[in-house]
């Protein structure tokens, strides 16, 4: 429950106490200053308050936007200001200096002044200054057309109430559900629907997180049904992973549209969208082995682990690259090169053709739901290898280009980032002491020659001591580019995307050079492990909440320790031995990151964050 204190007497006629009580706040009156203090003092510490201007007049959903959203711990708008428990004391703080400002003197013996409302006109606004004045941030929602005002006279009054009812509030709420930038095929294709869909759930009481859920299971029961091997399996497959992905975008359409966001739902948002994927791609992988008709009975393990490779780095060198160009107040790259996207995307077609030149997920799906119904699993995997290449080579360069351009320093929090992201592990921390320190800018180099250096032995030679010692030699160039100095480089931030190319890598290769039943598969599940820790690291710092900690990445072996691993283990061991040594390792890393994972995501001190970014 939260409280609302009307500062003042109702204005008759005013909706606001039904408003108010309509999204969940109990109802107080203040006659005077003293009045809201004693109120504020009074209610329990865990209780989101709000401070109301009683003549304010407004849409109901401005208020819903400036007071109920979970994700700030202070908001404001014209004529209101909200605390939530964590900035309740700051609140309490900034009334006391208020009413000490216009008193001009403060409590003596711990009588307190009495201060008519009148004597601090805008108190809600004077308020959310004093929290803004000691560092508190107040969150001020964007209402657009949306009316909130205190007007002073009955003529302001009426003109106000007037400009609200010439606005249709749930129309704007509807259309702001939406994502403010989406791909092609979901703004015209889900979204005009999906909408309405998220009103509905949000009508019946349905959760976000229910509706997730919902799009989980979907998805693997579209897997469950390419698995079948049949014809009328992959159709059914492809009608599925469209609806799981209207149900994917209805999820977070209603979180916006009831702002409901919580640290849970932030964790599923963030994790079940590659789940659902990656299921998929497994699901096409054994159904290809039982399909009867032409080109039937195929092994396409190789095609479907290499998909997850390339999209998981695909994702990385988008996390990598914002993280590394948004410093520490969020100012975005200022290069010539990144001002030339900004005019690109503001040209008409530009826009579109740009978004899905970038294969969003939406796109994405499309084409995999498509060629599932109507071709082979084969088929499938290699036009979505032919499409996720294309796309990556042309953000890649784009962003590159974008940083050699970018003459601003980077923040100590990007540069910290980039070190998190690339998961270096015990090896590195023992031999960093000892590895000469590189030159500025040579860490990009050095990483992906590590990593061609042993993905290149493991094709060539396979289980063998030989491509043992280049894992060896690829721990040693890891240990020099992601720890032995500070990843302020212009491309240092390709420094993760080379590590989980490399790791990656290794392991399709052995497990493809194993040539033994279920080695693919075994590797399947243990890159899956891996990427949902790079991906949960990833969600984490987006949080600002930091990365997994150390303790879990020393008990994972970091990039470098499982690559090399994985090595000495297709070299020491027969091909069977090493396929089920495969699968007990990825078991064990799954356990283990799962564990932590969940243990952070359901903790209180989780954050409650929204992506509103770029498609995944």
């Amino acid at each position: 429950m939260s409280t609302a204190i009307l500062t003042g007497q109702p204005v008759p006629g005013s909706s606001l106490e039904g408003d108010l009580r309509s999204l969940g706040f109990e109802v107080r009156i203040a006659s005077d200053v003293g009045d809201v203090e004693a109120l504020l003092t009074a209610l329990p510490a865990d209780r989101r308050v709000a401070l109301v201007d009683a003549r304010f007049v407004g849409h109901l959903h401005a208020l819903r936007l400036g007071l109920t959203d979970p994700r700030f711990d202070a908001a404001a708008l014209p004529g209101a200001v909200t605390a939530r428990p964590a900035a309740r004391q700051a609140l309490a703080r900034a009334l006391a200096g208020a009413r000490a400002a216009t008193t001009g003197a403060a409590d003596n013996g711990g009588a307190t002044a009495t201060v008519v409302l009148e004597d601090l006109p805008d108190l809600p606004g004077r308020l959310a200054a004093a929290l803004e004045a000691e560092d508190t941030a107040v969150h001020r929602p964007e209402l657009g057309s949306l009316v909130a005002t205190v007007p002073t006279d009955p003529q302001a009054r009426n003109e106000a109430r007037q400009a609200v009812a010439a606005v249709d509030d749930e129309a704007i709420r509807l259309k702001s559900a939406v994502k403010s930038r989406d791909g092609f095929f979901t703004t015209h294709f889900i979204s005009p629907y999906s909408r309405y869909l998220a009103r509905w759930c949000a009508r019946r009481g349905l959760t976000p997180n229910q509706v997730t859920t919902a799009s989980l299971l979907t998805a693997l029961i579209a897997a469950g049904c390419a698995a079948t091997g049949t014809r009328a399996g992959f159709v059914a497959a492809g009608v599925l992973l469209i609806a799981s992905f209207v149900l994917d975008c209805t999820d977070g359409q209603l979180a916006r549209y009831s702002l409901q966001y919580s640290t849970l739902g932030a964790w599923l948002d963030a994790t079940f969208d590659r789940a659902k994927e990656y299921a998929y791609y497994a699901g096409l992988a054994l159904g290809a082995a039982r399909y009867a008709g032409p080109g039937g009975h195929d092994d396409v393990w190789a095609l479907a682990l290499g998909a997850m490779v390339l999209q998981t780095c695909r994702h990385v060198v988008d996390f990598a690259f914002n993280e590394a160009n948004v410093g520490e107040s969020g100012a975005a790259n200022s290069s010539p090169t990144a001002g030339l996207s900004g005019k690109l995307d503001r040209v008409g077609w530009t826009v579109w053709l740009r978004r899905m030149i970038v294969l969003p997920i939406g796109e994405r799906w499309a084409m995999i739901a498509v060629l599932t119904a109507l071709t082979t699993p084969r088929v499938t995997f290699v036009v979505l290898l032919i499409g996720c290449a294309l796309a990556a080579l042309y953000t890649t360069s784009g962003r590159v280009l974008r940083s050699l351009t970018n003459k601003g320093p980077r923040s100590d929090r990007a540069t910290r980032a980039l070190v998190d992201l690339a998961d270096a592990g015990p090896l590195t921390e023992v031999l960093t002491p000892a590895v000469r320190r590189v030159p500025g800018g040579a860490a990009p180099f050095l990483a992906v020659l590590g990593g061609a250096l042993v993905v290149l032995a493991a094709a060539l030679w396979g289980a063998s001591w030989a491509t043992a010692a280049a894992a060896a030699v690829y721990v040693l160039t890891s240990s020099s580019a992601a720890v032995a100095r500070p990843l302020t480089g212009a491309l240092d931030w390709l420094v993760p995307p080379f590590f989980r190319a490399a790791e990656y890598g290794t392991i399709l290769v052995l497990a493809a050079r194993s040539e033994v039943n279920g080695a693919l598969p075994a590797a399947f599940g243990l890159v899956a492990a891996v990427a949902y820790h790079h991906y949960d690291t990833v969600y984490r710092i987006r949080g600002n909440a930091g990365a997994p900690p150390r303790r879990l990445v020393r008990a994972i072996g970091g990039h470098e320790g499982r690559t090399l691993l994985v090595a000495v283990l297709a070299a020491a061991l027969t091909a069977t031995a090493f396929q089920v040594a495969l699968t007990v390792l990825a078991v064990a890393v799954a356990l283990v990151v799962l564990a932590e994972s969940i243990r952070f995501w359901v903790s209180a001190g989780a954050p409650a964050v929204h992506d509103e970014g770029e498609p995944a």
